[in-house]
């Protein structure tokens, strides 16, 4: 059953097409690993599927429904989260209560009424689970500003997975990490998918997407560009085209 799919997607600013046509699809339990060079539209494409923006033409579907116009709180909250590259945790809330606001906002909609809420220790035991699954078990106490880089990238994991979604986006979670964090972190996220969950795996690490994801679509000057095996799509003239001039980390 397909989670999500993309269909005729387009979208220009100033005249200029950062997604064109775009047609995508990910199914229920699927790995799935989303690369393209830099201007490739990556970014566009993932907040149209998340609600920030809206394309000119074509629509978004998920869980069998046209969200096209949805705003993003109600794709929230019918299932969909994105863990961002850039990630920018409550610097005043411990990391258990910055889980465990997540966890309370999916429930209440709205985030100050989970902030103002007296009554949280389910969402503080799920937050403490949920730190413990991506390895911060020991730093529940701890304060955002007190984490290096790698673990605050495991910190957004956390607060994406608090909102319990069925396809989570994640926006290069590997990104400015060295070799040896990158490998764990991509060993990580590989155990997210599950029956009831897909993954979206936005990165440029083509070396940890390709070890972890059995399927790989490609985006290039905002057109589809290959999409199918992970084997297949890097042996393919089109993606070595496309990182023509680029390493293939």
């Amino acid at each position: 059953m397909s989670l999500l799919k993309v269909e005729n997607v387009t979208m220009r600013f100033g005249g200029v097409a950062a997604v064109e046509d775009v047609s995508l699809s990910v199914d229920q339990g699927e790995m799935l690993g989303f690369i393209g060079p830099n201007g490739a539209g990556k970014t566009t494409l993932m907040r149209i599927i998340t609600g920030v923006l809206r394309p000119q033409t074509g629509r978004v579907l998920f869980r069998g429904e046209d969200v096209t116009r949805w705003p993003v709180d109600r794709r929230i909250r019918a299932g969909l989260a994105l863990a961002q590259q850039i990630v920018k945790p409550l610097a005043s809330l411990s990391l258990v209560d910055n889980v465990a606001l997540a966890a309370g906002a999916h429930r209440m909609v709205s985030p100050l009424a989970a902030l103002l809420r007296t009554d949280r220790e389910t969402e503080r035991a799920k937050a403490g689970a949920l730190l413990d699954f991506v390895g911060l078990g020991d730093a529940l106490s701890m304060m955002p500003t007190e984490l290096p880089l790698g673990d605050l990238k495991r910190l957004e994991v956390a607060r994406a997975l608090a909102l319990e979604p069925v396809l989570l986006l994640l926006d290069e979670p590997l990104a400015g990490l060295n070799q040896g964090e990158a490998r764990a972190m991509a060993d990580l996220i590989a155990t997210l998918a599950g029956k009831h969950r897909g993954i979206v795996l936005i990165e440029h690490n083509v070396r940890e997407v390709s070890r972890i994801c059995p399927r790989i679509y490609v985006q290039d000057n905002g057109r589809g560009l290959v999409d199918g095996r992970a084997d297949e799509v890097l042996a393919s003239p089109e993606l070595r085209r496309a990182y023509l001039g680029e390493e293939l980390a």
